[in-house]
């Protein structure tokens, strides 16, 4: 359980500074690029959330 902790922990923060890059470039195509890195980034920590609680539940 410990391991999926740390991986939705890294994954948040892998998302945080792709949105961080994401709003210092200045080329479109770059902007485009980390933001959908960010949402990708942020919806697998979220599955790996929803797949914990849904594991604590049953």
């Amino acid at each position: 359980m410990q391991d999926y902790l740390a991986a939705q922990e890294r994954l948040r923060k892998d998302a945080a500074e792709a949105a961080l890059i994401r709003d210092l470039a200045t080329a479109s195509a770059k902007r485009d690029f980390f933001d959908r890195l960010h949402c990708h980034l942020n919806r697998l920590a979220d599955e790996i959330e929803q797949a914990l609680n849904t594991r604590n539940t049953a």
